[in-house]
């Protein structure tokens, strides 16, 4: 591929080209990420390459919508099982019209960089090219070594981590297990995500922590039987593999209540009398509940918070959740997370990974933060932040005060399979680009510089993740 986040300095560019060479064909690590299971569970051919590239991409939607485009014109299904486009040519047609769009986005770059890379494709997308194109596409995923697994082959992916709720039955796991591709150390792990059973805000809560009491054969009637039934249903994530747990409240509050003070809000919830300062206060308790079960089951906790989910409703109404409808969010790290570092920050048995939406942050408040608990490590920039430019942002903001060693590595966080190589790619390559700069400065001599990269790409997310050792604590 061409050199899009290498520097204009040539000899800073040469030693970046250099330091990638480290990496490139190191294995893909993928401990956070939104895949459905289904799609290496079954192993079928995909569909056509809208519902591949398109449909399940809210990057790409979500651009589309703000010029006018709505979502069901895009093939994404409504709620209401109302009416939405089915060609997937119709679909690749409107993308190709309105490509001009993406002109100067991480999603033209990630695109591109996939039809380059996986398909062999070397046409620039138009509504002049576009039936070119998808019929290229459509020819290669008829293929049998562009199916899944193949393709999962292909990528050099050692680990992909999907992201269930514990009122999954997670059997899409037990297929991958039996077929040899999941369980403990398994090549397609799950994360345990319980923001639906935690969260009383949520749709359905109660309906779904009845659902966890019988999966976990736990009476969730009281609040002692609730957390009985999140341990339960932890053990059986562990044994599909998990090695983390994930969490996405709104903020990043920690409370640190009493057993009976937990138990009463939790009552009202069940009761349907819980306010919204209620639901808010328990969800920073719970992440205290959690953090005690990592210590003792040894699940990596990752920290989401900072989006304003479902911030259009008109959308959310229309199609549900997570198709382009979220907002970042200021968000307070120092203050809210003190409960949660008081407790447990210097607690050798437990990690904490934490990321944001709000990227003035990482130098005020989150790099501080990790250069001052051994529990603390931060994530990679994410979501609206997760481009060449925002990871570069990131590593000037945090490496003067956490350095390199107290950040967690790349994570894709995404649904869209074929884009997972790029993204590790074009995050390898920032990372070069800025070690580079150092080394050209003087500040870093190039042995050191290398074996960051490789630390960086491959040994630290594997350690940070405990993907070394299959979920067992560290």
């Amino acid at each position: 591929m061409t050199d899009p986040v290498f520097a204009v300095d040539p000899r800073q560019a040469q030693i970046a080209r250099e330091l990638h060479e480290v990496v490139r064909d190191l294995p893909l690590l993928c401990p956070h990420g939104h895949v459905d299971p289904r799609l290496l569970a079954d192993d079928e051919p995909f569909g056509d390459p809208a519902r591949l590239l398109i449909v399940p991409d809210h990057y790409v939607t979500r651009m589309l919508l703000s010029q006018g485009i709505p979502p069901d014109r895009l093939g994404v299904p409504r709620c209401d099982g109302g009416e939405a486009e089915t060609d997937g040519r119709t679909i690749w047609r409107l993308l190709a019209e309105n490509w001009h769009l993406f002109r100067g986005t991480p999603s033209r770059l990630w695109l591109e960089q996939t039809f380059r890379t996986v398909f062999g494709i070397e046409t620039r997308l138009s509504a002049g090219t576009a039936d070119e194109m998808y019929d290229a596409i459509a020819a290669k995923i008829a293929e049998p070594e562009f199916r899944p697994r193949a393709l999962f082959e292909k990528f050099r992916i050692e680990v992909l981590a999907t992201t269930e709720s514990p009122t999954d039955d997670l059997a899409e796991h037990a297929k991958l297990a039996a077929d040899g591709w999941g369980g403990p150390g398994g090549r397609v792990i799950t994360t345990f995500r319980p923001d639906l059973v935690v969260d009383f805000e949520r749709e359905g809560w109660a309906e779904a922590v009845a659902r966890l009491g019988e999966l976990a054969g736990e009476d969730t009637g009281t609040f002692a039987g609730y957390l009985a039934a999140l341990r339960s249903r932890r053990e059986a994530f562990i044994v599909a593999g998990a090695t983390s747990s994930d969490h996405g409240h709104p903020t990043a509050r920690t409370e640190n209540l009493s057993a009976d003070e937990a138990g009463a809000l939790y009552d009202r919830a069940r009761r349907g009398m819980a306010s919204p300062s209620d639901a808010e206060t328990f969800r920073g308790h719970m992440l205290l509940e959690f953090a005690r079960m990592s210590i003792d089951d040894g699940l990596v906790m990752q920290l989401h918070p900072g989006a304003v989910r479902d911030h259009n409703k008109r959308l959310f109404a229309a199609h549900g959740r997570d198709v382009g409808g979220d907002i970042p969010q200021a968000t307070d790290y120092v203050h809210a997370l003190r409960p949660l570092l008081d407790a447990y920050g210097m607690d050798p048995r437990l990690r904490v990974v934490v990321y944001t939406l709000d990227e003035y942050t990482f130098s005020r408040e989150l790099a501080p933060l990790a250069g001052g608990y051994p529990a603390l490590f931060l994530g990679a920039p994410w979501w609206f932040l997760d481009s060449p430019d925002g990871l570069r942002r990131y590593r000037d903001a945090v490496t003067e005060t956490a350095g390199f060693y107290n950040t967690a590595g790349f994570v894709d966080d995404t649904r869209a399979f074929c884009s997972i190589p790029v993204r590790h790619d074009i995050a390898r390559r920032s990372d070069a680009a800025y070690l580079a700069s150092l080394v050209t400065q003087n500040r870093l001599p190039l042995d050191e510089a290398a074996e960051t990269m490789a630390d960086l790409a491959y040994h630290l997310p594997k350690r940070i993740f405990r993907l070394d050792t299959a979920g067992a604590t560290a």
